[in-house]
């Protein structure tokens, strides 16, 4: 299975902002949103109200992947699901196996996908515990916060190891990339095991978008 194709909207350019969602909504096959508090990573970006004005105008049936780089997602998650996000994904970083675990449930419980982000300096290790009881896994290639940066290839090993886990349990659980992500290691990716490959800076400022786009592809 071809890996799928996820443009982070931080990335975008808000003076045009309806054009480029509607540009990417006939080449993409998911929308990633990047959420930041300014606490858990050193940067601030959309909250709620993005993700609801992304839902109107894409629609109700397109996929919208919640990516919560915030300290209190036990507290906010219900917020982004009233906006109409279908998964919701937290740091693995963030506490003990009890607030991790009853977070999982919490979002399952309000009727979405829920996902677990694990930073470059995690290991594959501190998800481990948790593969059974999510839907996906999010393996990130920089350090979060800023786009721009560049891929860190150090952590295709977790993304391999989550894929032959998830081969040996038999789980479905889909293993997503993010950072630094473009046309000269999207393969790479995908060969590790990736399903998912959020681009944020190698498709909104790629001089030809479309393009950029298809040759990731």
């Amino acid at each position: 299975m071809a890996a799928k194709f996820s443009p982070s909207l931080m990335c975008m350019d808000l003076l045009k902002f309806k054009e480029q969602i509607e540009f990417i909504d006939q080449h993409a096959d998911y929308f990633h949103i990047d959420i930041m508090d300014g606490h858990f990573v050193d940067n601030i970006s959309f909250g709620p109200e993005i993700c609801a004005a992304v839902r109107k105008a894409v629609g109700p049936d397109r996929f919208l992947d919640a990516h919560l780089m915030i300290e209190r997602p036990d507290h906010y998650f219900d917020r982004f699901v009233r906006a109409g996000v279908n998964l919701i994904c937290f740091h693995v970083e963030l506490g003990d196996s009890y607030y991790i675990r009853n977070t999982l449930g919490r979002i399952r419980e309000a009727g979405v996908k829920n996902g677990l982000a694990l930073n470059p300096a995690t290991s594959f290790e501190a998800v481990e515990p948790y593969l059974a009881e999510i839907d996906l896994l999010l393996v990130m290639s920089v350090v979060p916060g800023f786009g721009g940066q560049s891929f860190m290839p150090s952590v295709l090993d977790k993304v391999e190891k989550a894929a032959e886990w998830r081969t040996e349990n038999r789980a479905s659980f889909l293993i997503q990339m993010d950072g630094g992500i473009g046309q000269n290691n999207a393969a790479q990716c995908a060969l590790a095991g990736a399903d998912v490959l959020v681009a944020g800076s190698s498709t909104f400022k790629a001089p030809d978008m479309a393009r950029a786009i298809a040759e990731m592809k």
